[in-house]
């Protein structure tokens, strides 16, 4: 399915992006908590409403 070239390939992209973005995270973490208080909040939020669509739609299917 896939060549020994593109696996290689795939992984080791992966890791530079997951060490990438870990990197910068680090880096901006003073930011984000100075930045996004309260965030979690609003990621709440969407979790209920997504949560209640799929309520909805499980208790109107017939």
């Amino acid at each position: 399915m896939f060549t020994q070239g593109q696996l290689i390939f795939a992984g080791l992209f992966l890791l530079v992006f997951i060490g990438a973005s870990i990197y910068v995270y680090r880096k901006d973490a003073g930011l984000h908590q100075r930045f996004y208080k309260g965030s979690w909040q609003v990621l709440i939020g969407f979790l209920i409403f997504i949560a209640l669509l799929f309520v909805i739609k499980f208790t109107m299917k017939r």
